[in-house]
């Protein structure tokens, strides 16, 4: 039996002989949501795409993925083509498609990928980590059958800002904070980091406790640490906080933060997400 971890048999991508830079994937039944897969893990593959290219420059400092449709569950196709590479960034266009009826390839998602040959130099954060009980004292959260199997991917202990236990229409705030990590331990890496930045439920849920049909258009997010920092968080938890922005005619945006048990601040996400009335 294979010990291969869930996220990287969906991360698995081969680079083909067509051109540079082109791979062929196929969507992973453990990370599936309600209509397709969960967008962290499309995020992650569009990422992954870079990072496997043969001339990619240095890490990744921003990641912007447009979900144009939603992947169905069979194999895809993804491009990823470095547009501008310059002393220190490199500039990169993703587009994952799937062959449709006629065979012609059909968008699914496109994104954009900055890398960065960092350097050391002086850096400070000044968004520290809230205050937050050790994870060990929280209760992992349990969601029972769902028919999500992305949910089981992850292990999360919210201490706040849970999805609310009553669709009562009550107006909340839209704050949830939360521990955070993969169920099967795995280190982290920019990749699951990516993932991890779009694991928080629609905020419009909360702030009205009602269910009505949400998802991400698009999500932005902005990694702060370089490969050390990821290593010296290993397989621990990130601590998680997301907000709602605003909410307006059908559309809204969230904000998150991942911070390492430490106190380092890892990643920052801004997403705008469709809501259905």
């Amino acid at each position: 039996m294979s010990m291969q971890h869930p996220f990287d048999k969906a991360l698995a991508l081969q680079h083909s002989d067509i051109r540079v830079g082109h791979f062929t994937g196929a969507t992973s039944p453990d990370y599936w949501n309600m209509v397709g897969p969960f967008g962290g893990a499309t995020a992650a593959i569009a990422l992954q795409s870079v990072m496997q290219h043969p001339d990619v420059l240095g890490t990744p400092i921003a990641l912007t993925v447009n979900f144009a449709a939603a992947l169905e569950a069979r194999a895809f196709d993804v491009q990823a083509t470095a547009v501008r590479t310059n002393r220190s960034t490199q500039h990169w266009t993703v587009q994952i498609t799937q062959p449709g009826a006629s065979g012609a390839p059909n968008m699914t998602t496109t994104a954009t990928v900055v890398t960065a040959a960092r350097r050391e130099t002086w850096g400070q954060s000044d968004l520290p980590m809230p205050e937050a009980p050790r994870p060990e004292t929280v209760e992992r959260l349990s969601v029972g059958p769902s028919g999500v199997a992305w949910l089981d991917q992850y292990e999360m202990r919210l201490f706040s800002g849970s999805i609310p236990s009553k669709w009562d229409e009550s107006l909340h705030h839209s704050e949830s904070r939360l521990w955070l990590r993969d169920a099967r331990a795995r280190p982290l890496d920019f990749a699951s980091l990516a993932a991890m930045s779009d694991v928080f439920y629609p905020r419009v849920w909360l702030r009205r406790a009602r269910h009505v049909p949400a998802g991400t258009v698009s999500i932005t997010t902005y990694f702060h640490a370089g490969p050390a920092q990821l290593a010296e968080v290993g397989t621990g938890y990130l601590l998680g906080r997301a907000v709602g922005q605003q909410f307006f005619n059908g559309f809204f945006d969230q904000k998150a933060h991942l911070w390492s048990e430490q106190g380092v601040l890892l990643a920052t996400s801004n997403q705008i997400v469709y809501y259905k009335e």
